[in-house]
């Protein structure tokens, strides 16, 4: 079934190289004046500049693995590419800092000037897209049980009937220093975890892959999840205004605005999540309603704007005959008990909620899937141990792609693929230069707010569309935040419409709900049609 094609050096070739991944210490010595007293004359010598350039981490070839395949989507066969290989990206010195991994999926035998190209990413930050690759949009599909834990291997992985290789070529790319990507030259973590940087490295990634590949004259989309839709939101606008327009973003499970979740924001944090709670307790049936789940959504929604937020907002001096009937009000909707919502004094924290909605089956929720369910060791804990929805998966997405890169795209590496890059988001920079800092109201951001970068991409872009989806009972990146967030673009009334909402009976992962994967892909085809013919 496969065709194998090596270009370059083998994949294999540079895994040794970066085995050198922690910087060689200079042993140079200092070439000292004969007089002692004056250790300012002291001088280095020719040599310690040499050695200080051999402490640079090997820099690897850029090469790739290449194999051919075909994909049976809705009754047309597409024969595609599959490229495994790794790309280098340089510093403002113009010297190679990191190589990037990525997978390519490309339709043989189409221009590229009428084929889309869009390029994937997970967020974190500093995960890996091993996630997005194996589960969503790319040819091939994982197997889980999900809500319930997967198996242990075997593990399975099968044709996508749902992926967007019909409709677009798909890039999947890992960041830097996450899963084969890694630090090259004298590029250290400070250069990537921020961002910012992140930003950057992203930007010339795919301006490499563009020049490399022949795709300048591509329409071009991005999808991003999670910390990628942050990603998204800065990179779009850092590429249009590098003279690289975009077609469409596609925002999955997003978080634009980070300040939001400070300890000042207690309020608006409990706000954002009150429409989650309230589909999770209609999933769960602890809630007494016959709407639909999108109308008690829109219901939760309401008030949750309404007398809701004017409740938080009068604080201590709500009166306590009115703080009763809200909490009576909240734990209808919530599916909590009144006493316990007046405990948590009208402000319930989602891991809170996902410790006490079902403490009397003693069961916990996932963060990233309310769907699951998991077990902590008593019933009588504040906090959930572990989170379900991501322990019930990732050993199947890790083995599956392991498996799969090696046996069906002939890739081979010594390295450590890290799904969780080492170290990187603890020394995240999460300061942000947003559009218009130059204002004197608007210095340079503490927290990243990438709402700016969004609107000025489509202000200066009007043909850009964005799309944002959505999991209803996801407890990491709640829904009702997303809208808040997308609807306070300042964006004239003509350009309103270029963003578009979808909800899905999902979590933060959308697609591990094979129906939810279903209607996205549908929506998506919509989606890819209306973004490149505006």
């Amino acid at each position: 079934m496969f065709t194998v094609q090596v270009s370059g050096q083998s994949a294999s070739r540079w895994a040794g190289l970066v085995l050198a991944l922690g910087m060689v210490a200079l042993s140079g010595a200092i070439t000292r004046q004969a007089i002692a007293q004056t250790p300012a004359n002291q001088q280095k010598t020719p040599d310690d500049a040499a050695k200080k350039e051999e402490a640079a981490i090997p820099i690897p070839p850029e090469s790739t693995a290449v194999t051919k395949h075909d994909l049976t989507l809705n009754g047309q066969v597409i024969h595609y590419t599959a490229t495994a290989g790794n790309l280098l990206i340089r510093d403002d010195k113009d010297k190679p800092n990191a190589s990037i991994f990525y997978v390519a999926y490309t339709e043989d035998g189409v221009e590229a000037k009428t084929r889309p190209v869009t390029f994937l990413y997970n967020g974190g930050p500093g995960s890996a897209s091993i996630l997005l690759h194996m589960g969503s949009f790319g040819p091939v599909r994982v197997v889980t049980q999900s809500p319930d834990a997967t198996a242990p291997a075997p593990f399975e992985y099968m044709p996508n009937q749902y992926s967007l290789l019909d409709k677009s070529d798909l890039v999947f790319i890992d960041a830097p220093m996450c899963g084969f990507s890694r630090l090259v030259g004298k590029g250290t973590i400070e250069d990537f975890a921020g961002t910012d940087p992140d930003i950057k490295a992203f930007e010339k990634f795919i301006v490499r892959y563009l020049t490399v590949n022949q795709r300048w004259n591509s329409p071009k989309f991005l999808i991003g999840e999670s910390y990628g839709t942050t990603r998204s939101a800065g990179l779009v606008d850092a590429l249009q205004n590098g003279g690289i327009p975009f077609n469409g973003v596609v925002l999955l499970s997003s978080i634009l605005d980070f300040k939001v979740w400070g300890a000042d924001y207690d309020s608006d944090r409990a706000v954002g999540y009150l429409p989650s709670y309230a589909a999770i307790a209609l999933h769960y049936g602890k809630v007494k309603t016959s709407l639909s789940m999108a109308d008690w959504v829109q219901q939760a929604r309401v008030f949750a704007r309404g007398p809701y937020a004017e409740a938080l907002w009068q604080g201590d001096k709500l009166p306590p005959a009115e703080f009763d009937a809200m909490a009576a009000k909240v734990a209808a909707i919530t599916g909590l008990s009144v006493g316990y919502v007046k405990e948590a004094k009208l402000k319930v924290s989602p891991w809170r909620f996902r410790k006490e909605l079902l403490r009397g089956d003693e069961r916990t929720l996932g963060e990233y899937d309310a769907r699951s369910m998991g077990w902590d060791p008593d019933a009588a804990g504040e906090y959930p141990g572990y989170d379900p929805s991501i322990t019930g998966i990732i050993g199947a997405y890790v083995g599956a792609f392991h498996d799969y890169l090696q046996r069906d795209l002939k890739y081979t590496s010594q390295e450590t693929y890290y799904p969780r890059g080492p170290g990187v988001f603890e020394a995240w920079d999460f300061k942000h230069k947003a559009p218009g800092t130059s204002v004197p109201h608007r210095s340079p951001q503490a927290m990243a707010d990438v709402v700016l970068d969004l609107s000025d991409a489509i202000r200066k872009n009007p043909h850009l569309r964005v799309f944002s989806a959505n999991g209803y009972f996801d407890l990491a990146t709640p829904f009702f935040r997303t809208e808040h967030d997308l609807d306070h673009m300042d964006l004239p009334a003509k350009l309103v419409g270029n963003v578009e909402f979808g909800y899905y009976p999902a979590g933060h992962m959308l697609y591990l709900n094979v129906d939810a994967l279903k209607q996205l892909k549908a929506d998506l085809v919509k989606f890819y049609a209306e973004a490149q013919h505006p």
